[in-house]
């Protein structure tokens, strides 16, 4: 009888679902409810998890709890450390969840809410859960092995390492763009900025005290941590309105670029129980909260969603970004569909971590899960507001004008309303001088968020507070994927080091923990110190690199993942990785292209053609010359990278071929199987797992 309820109530949920994303595919007319998107999403990734999650662990990895993870069999109180679930849950989802989720769909929102939403939702249960959680079984079954590792151990020696150095090319620009977005999500806050450094010291307190004072009780500590950084949010106004205390936390780009690469350091140096752990756990509390509390206020607001399905903008004229719907609002979503990024996670920092393996379910696909929902808020948040106001915010003033009424004219011309007084008000009430050509999701959001809570809780009054607020969560959200990259990328330094000289390749080293440390944050450093001087904010010059670097990187992950799924005989089930891989080297390989608003070279030639006919003013020529050198670097870049992974698919294609037609062993480089010590009942008690 429970089971016909349990199949009853599934059945339910899947229809309610299915009927929430009809009335977003199929609704035309009067504006939309909001209310529908969060239905839909919720319905599915329930849904998703219940089902095809659990089709993957069982059918296809077919997890195994009886197997020590890498945790048990390597602890070293560095970086292989027995984390309870739902810290390392918290720890995963707060390092994979940086500006993607929030900055794409906000992007991608001038195609219309429709096709982003639907991305977002399908393709993180069928891509983007499947590639974090087939790729950190896999790192799990091989000691926490890189990305890289496991592609020279699988694929090729020649294809994995040309896999590595693209891996490590492609963490470099994707740590740069994360700082560069802090950076100027905090120049302009003290608020925001005091908080994020008060997380740094009480992540410490708690590190030390989970692992000295009362180990195991996470409880105890969450309580702690939540109460002492709820109590900085609010101290971070105290010191906001503090003319002195204010001066000591407004600071310079390149300031705060110095102290992101410093934090970026001891993250990736010091032990990771001691700050990145328990720092990313308590940032998750605040994202998931923002995010939980932000969807409830749908749910009692129930505002209309003002942006139509589809506008004018999908064949490629749009004013945010240019570019054709497809394959450009794939490649700007990223993050919320599917994310590169997150193998680098799943085989760097959360598989050192995990339990067991049947926590690779709940950790890998169930946080991605989340991440897409926050996407989904980010997309709610954007199109709620009138389009108007949505493309006065998002637009550069090239196109829009650069004066309320110039704007409004804009506006007005595509058929939206928007009066010469609405952009100047709104900023007024939430306490920012402009609101023009604020691209990201940093403000979109903030606006979003500040307006359905302003008219939930508190009124007018509050609108300030809230839009504050949502500046510092987008920033929480970066700074954490911030310091477990730069840690990953130690880890891939180290492992290419100890190619040439093996003490190097040892984690537990300490000398070549702090050259690989400094090695990684040099690198990124540099393009983030670029990006901070560049003359257009830098994110012009770096966010298109961020776009189609994190999609070939999940090219790679799942070049790795199916080869690694036919060498375990589960030939009939490759599709499962095969079909997303497919589907992102077609979208990711228009890299040049002849019009100047997409393509860098285009854009550098006609900048160059300008310089040559003297159509620059004199005091801009160094200025416009930077700008054609970066455009020049991010082709170049760019077509390393391509080259690269064609490189690799190539060398998986002959792997594959060699293995379909027997010519060649099918070896597969998994650890030996050493049965846990916790076999009884894996509790996993001694080391808190409560």
């Amino acid at each position: 009888m429970n089971r016909i309820f349990r199949v009853a109530g599934w059945m339910v949920l899947g229809t309610l679902g299915a009927g929430a994303l009809g009335a977003i595919a199929l609704h035309r007319g009067e504006p939309l409810n909001a209310t529908w998107f969060v239905v839909a999403a919720v319905c599915c990734y329930l849904v998703a998890y219940r089902l095809y999650s659990a089709f993957v662990a069982a059918k296809i990895l077919a997890l195994d709890d009886t197997r020590a993870t890498p945790c048990e069999r390597h602890d070293d109180g560095r970086d292989f450390v027995p984390t309870n679930k739902w810290v390392l849950f918290g720890h995963h989802f707060a390092a994979i969840a940086g500006p993607g989720p929030l900055v794409g769909p906000t992007l991608a929102a001038q195609f219309g809410y429709l096709p982003g939403t639907l991305w977002l939702i399908a393709g993180a249960a069928f891509a983007g859960c499947v590639q974090d959680f087939v790729i950190l079984f896999c790192s799990i079954r091989r000691d926490g092995k890189s990305i890289g590792q496991m592609a020279r151990e699988e694929v090729s020696e020649r294809g994995g390492f040309i896999a590595q150095l693209a891996v490590l090319a492609i963490m470099t620009i994707l740590l740069a763009v994360i700082g560069l977005v802090v950076v100027n999500a905090l120049k302009s806050s003290p608020w925001a900025t005091f908080t994020l450094a008060m997380t740094i010291p009480i992540a410490l307190l708690l590190g030390l005290y989970l692992r000295f004072v009362r180990p195991g009780r996470v409880l105890e500590a969450s309580i702690m941590g939540v109460a002492l950084v709820l109590f900085v949010v609010v101290a971070g106004q105290w010191v906001a309105d503090s003319p002195s205390w204010s001066r000591v936390f407004t600071l310079s780009g390149v300031a705060l670029a110095f102290a992101i690469i410093a934090y970026g350091f001891a993250a990736s140096a010091l032990p990771v129980w001691l700050l990145l752990a328990p720092r990313d756990y308590l940032s998750a509390f605040i994202k998931a909260g923002a995010i939980f509390s932000l969807a409830a206020g749908i749910l009692f607001v129930r505002p209309q969603v003002l942006m139509p399905p589809l506008t004018r903008f999908i064949d490629g004229t749009g004013p945010v970004f240019a570019g054709k719907i497809f394959p450009f609002c794939f490649i700007t979503i990223a993050c919320g569909a599917i994310s590169g990024f997150h193998s680098l996670i799943s085989s760097g920092t959360t598989p050192k971590m995990i339990l067991r393996e049947s926590h690779a379910r709940f950790i890998g696909y169930g946080a991605m899960l989340l991440e897409s929902f926050v996407g989904v808020m980010a997309m709610v948040a954007a199109c709620a507001m009138p389009p108007g106001v949505y493309f006065a915010i998002n637009s550069p003033p090239s196109i829009v004008g650069s004066t309320p009424e110039a704007v409004s004219a804009t506006m007005s011309g595509w058929g939206y309303t928007l009066a010469p007084q609405t952009m100047p008000a709104l900023a007024h009430s939430v306490g920012e001088l402009t609101l023009y050509n604020r691209a990201g999701g940093a403000p979109s959001l903030a606006v979003g968020m500040a307006q359905i809570f302003s008219s939930t809780i508190g009124g007018e009054r509050l609108l300030s507070i809230w839009y504050h607020f949502a500046i510092m969560f987008e920033a929480l959200f970066i700074l954490t994927v911030l310091d477990a990259g730069t840690r990953v990328g130690r880890f891939m330094v180290q492992d290419l080091g100890g190619r040439f000289w093996k003490p190097f390749g040892r984690t537990g080293w300490m000398p070549g923990v702090l050259v690989s440390s400094a090695i990684i944050v040099a690198l990124w450093g540099y393009f983030l110190y670029q990006g901070v001087v560049d003359p257009l904010g830098g994110i012009n010059s770096l966010w298109p690199l961020f776009g189609i670097s994190n999609q070939l990187l999940a090219a790679v992950a799942l070049v790795v993942a199916t080869t690694i799924l036919m060498k375990m005989g589960r030939l009939r089930w490759i599709w499962v990785t095969l079909l997303p891989m497919a589907w992102l080297v077609t979208i990711t390989m228009k890299i040049f292209d002849v019009n100047p608003r997409i393509g860098f070279l285009a854009y550098a030639k006609a900048l160059a053609a300008q310089v040559a006919a003297g159509k620059i003013p004199a005091e801009k020529i160094a200025e416009t010359q930077r700008l054609i050198f970066n455009q020049r670097l991010d082709a170049a870049v760019t077509g390393v990278l391509a080259a690269m992974i064609l490189v690799l698919i190539v060398e998986a294609l002959v792997d594959w071929y060699a293995i379909l037609s027997r010519r060649k062993e099918s070896v597969l480089h998994e650890s030996p199987y050493v049965a846990t010590r916790w076999a009884a009942d894996f509790s996993g008690a001694a080391h808190g797992d409560d």
